[in-house]
């Protein structure tokens, strides 16, 4: 009967959410088709119906008022996409060419903004991104009013299509920058897209790095003031957070809620998380170091302290810590999958009944314990859970290397992980880059 609709037909062939109901209007056959599980027919049906019986009331043609209302598409790519995306297609009886895309109302698929939940907001906008792309925007629109607020979209997959939303502020970005990416996105297009590592890929760079080149973050106005920093911001649908291109070193110790507190409490509180960088970085190796390697570099007060709290411990002190670490990666992986029910009482198991059973055993010293403690306490003031992760990772090298090496290796460690930090760009752009104020992310 219609071109367009019998290739629509095929295509969702033995798909049984897939609907198409005809309808008879004023002597003019319409079909509706959608897909139930993304479209509130009832209502959307009524809302339709209801323009085209004020259309017939003032003798407007209903072509006219049904294309008023959509958007004529005529490539059957096009019309599958549309449908896969949750819009309603409306195919005329006598015009078998074209049809016509028409936002309809939506089922409710996506929670309401809520607080952010993987990132602590103090005195800050308690609100945070959802699964929802649009809802995303809106809430950067909200942050940023201004017209130099520019949104591209983008259309990503051949097989399972998944939308990209692409923000930046005009003037404040490099327009290099914006090319680079809009040009990987264009390139990459008919890739598929399912994670974070996919879209890394896409963007042409290296997903075996350690550190992201990707900063991600729940809360929109940490977003809104990287965009007005000159960086871009990219929204994908069925995520809850905003991928900042590109990501710099500050990040792990910056927040722009620090900005609501005075300046000196702001420098104390970013003092304390570089801090906190230092301690989980260093202090493992330089307890292996000073135990087995250098104990000469303390003073004989401490060092016969030191020796007195790992009497009976028969490891070495690289095994003792290296077999505690492992215990507390364990623990730390699992209070983040257990439910939050019981989450607390693993960490309590692990970190308080398994700590002093290992030191009663005389397996570690106490002063291992307190060192462990203060390292996992550390880690925490690190901005972002990439960052917290990369870290603990960076940690073993300077470990490994403290105790061959003794002090001097841990020099030596934190000389490598600077050299790695400082090779790593993105479009252009150093890791190393400490320019915070406004248009200061330039690419190389």
């Amino acid at each position: 009967m219609y071109s367009i609709l019998a290739q629509i037909n095929q295509y969702f062939t033995d798909d049984n959410d897939f609907f198409k109901i005809d309808h008879k209007f004023n002597h003019e056959n319409i079909t509706f088709i959608g897909i139930n599980s993304l479209i509130n027919l009832p209502r959307t049906l009524d809302s339709i119906k209801e323009q085209l019986r004020n259309a017939e009331g003032v003798k407007t043609d209903i072509h006219s008022v049904l294309k008023y209302i959509g958007e004529t598409k005529t490539e059957i790519e096009d019309i599958q996409t549309a449908i896969l995306q949750g819009k309603l297609i409306i195919c005329l009886e006598n015009e078998a060419n074209y049809a016509i895309v028409v936002n309809p109302i939506e089922q409710k698929l996506n929670r309401s903004i809520e607080a952010p939940v993987d990132e602590s907001v103090l005195q800050g906008p308690l609100n945070a991104f959802n699964e929802d792309s649009n809802i995303n925007i809106g809430l950067i629109r909200k942050e940023i009013v201004s017209e130099k607020l520019k949104t591209i979209h983008f259309s990503i997959g051949k097989d399972n299509k998944r939308s990209i939303s692409l923000l930046y502020y005009n003037n404040g970005a490099n327009g290099e920058l914006i090319k680079k990416v809009i040009q990987h996105i264009e390139q990459n297009s008919d890739k598929e897209l399912y994670n974070i590592q996919d879209m890394i890929k896409m963007l042409g760079l290296s997903s075996r790095n350690v550190m992201s080149q990707i900063n991600t973050t729940a809360v929109p106005q940490e977003a809104s003031i990287a965009l007005l920093k000159g960086r871009i911001i990219l929204f994908m649908d069925r995520t809850p957070y905003a991928l900042v291109i590109p990501s710099v070193i500050w990040d792990m110790f910056s927040l722009e809620s620090d900005r609501n507190f005075t300046f000196p409490l702001m420098v104390s509180l970013r003092t304390l998380r570089f801090i906190g960088f230092l301690i989980t970085l260093i202090l493992p190796g330089l307890y292996v170091a000073l135990v087995s390697v250098n104990p000469e570099v303390l003073r004989i007060e401490l060092a016969l302290s030191v020796a007195q709290s790992r009497e009976g411990v028969p490891y070495p002190a690289l095994i003792e810590i290296m077999f505690m670490l492992l215990i507390l990666e364990l623990i730390l992986e699992a209070s983040v999958r257990l439910p939050k029910s019981i989450g607390p009482t693993i960490t309590m198991v692990g970190g308080i009944i398994l700590g002093q059973a290992v030191v009663q055993a005389m397996l570690v010293s106490n002063l291992l314990i307190i060192i462990l403690a203060a390292v996992t306490i550390a880690n925490s003031t690190i901005v972002g859970i990439q960052n917290s992760i990369a870290i603990r990772l960076f940690k073993y090298l300077i470990l490994i290397l403290a105790s061959i090496f003794g002090v001097m290796g841990i020099l030596v460690g934190v000389f490598l992980v600077s050299s790695y930090l400082a090779s790593i760009n993105t479009f252009g752009v150093p890791y190393l880059n400490f320019n915070t104020s406004k248009g200061d992310i330039k690419s190389g």
